[in-house]
């Protein structure tokens, strides 16, 4: 009789963070480990998914959210390291930085465009009023602000501005957790993490945990994000007659 499959596929999402530090540890010649060992190790992973925001766009922390037009009001703010934005009906928890923004009315969108500071602080009058145009954003230590402009008028008060966003990966938190990484993610996850262990640990092989590290995490990367048409159009020549 043929063996049977297990029928499921959610291991990543039944590995908890105490077996990724386990099988980490072990990938540099440590077992058994408890105490600090465990700290250290969990707070290595949550700095490690901090330098993950360096190396460009996570497409499963792509979200999209709305802001509720205020008239008058040009800037709004979306608290992404703080939890305590509640009493600002604009904040979303760990918002990083705005992608791509739209005005819309009455389900009706129109683009806007994403500046940069230098031309923000070239517009003459930042006050002028009417629809929405351009956008320009600013990430601070504690939160993120999106500053529009032409700044909202009462018709466009209650109108919305539909924004995708891209999240801060969540915190390890507690052993039991599991992760908010993908699948694909978690080969180069358990290599990164014992990369930074064999820092403190094992330095001898440091560089061999690097290899794989980078390895692995190049290929998640590669595989990371949505794919689309792709057209190829041969450029045609005219030559003189």
């Amino acid at each position: 009789m043929a063996n049977t499959t297990s029928g499921t596929a959610i291991f990543d999402k039944n590995f908890s963070i105490d077996e990724i530090i386990e099988d980490a540890y072990e990938r540099i010649g440590l077992q058994g480990v408890s105490g600090n060992q465990l700290r250290t190790a969990r707070r290595s992973l949550n700095i490690m998914f901090q330098e993950w925001a360096n190396r460009g766009l996570h497409y499963w922390e792509v979200a999209n959210n709305n802001i509720t037009l205020v008239a008058d009001q040009a800037t709004y703010t979306m608290f992404r390291s703080t939890g305590d934005g509640t009493s600002d009906a604009t904040a979303v928890y760990g918002v990083d930085d705005v992608l791509e923004a739209s005005y819309r009315n009455s389900n009706v969108d129109t683009p806007l465009t994403k500046i940069n500071r230098s031309s923000y602080q070239a517009l003459s009058n930042k006050t002028s009023e009417g629809q929405p145009t351009q956008y320009f954003v600013q990430r601070f230590i504690d939160k993120v602000t999106i500053t529009l402009y032409l700044t909202p008028g009462s018709s466009e008060a209650g109108n919305t501005i539909n924004y995708y966003y891209v999240k801060r990966i969540q915190d390890v938190g507690d052993y039991t957790n599991a992760t908010d990484v993908p699948y694909r993610f978690v080969p180069c996850m358990v290599s990164g993490l014992a990369f930074y262990l064999a820092q403190k640990f094992n330095p001898q092989l440091v560089q061999q945990m690097k290899l794989l590290y980078e390895d692995e995490l190049n290929r998640a990367l590669q595989e990371d994000g949505s794919s689309s048409s792709s057209y190829i159009t041969p450029k045609t020549y005219y030559p003189n007659v």
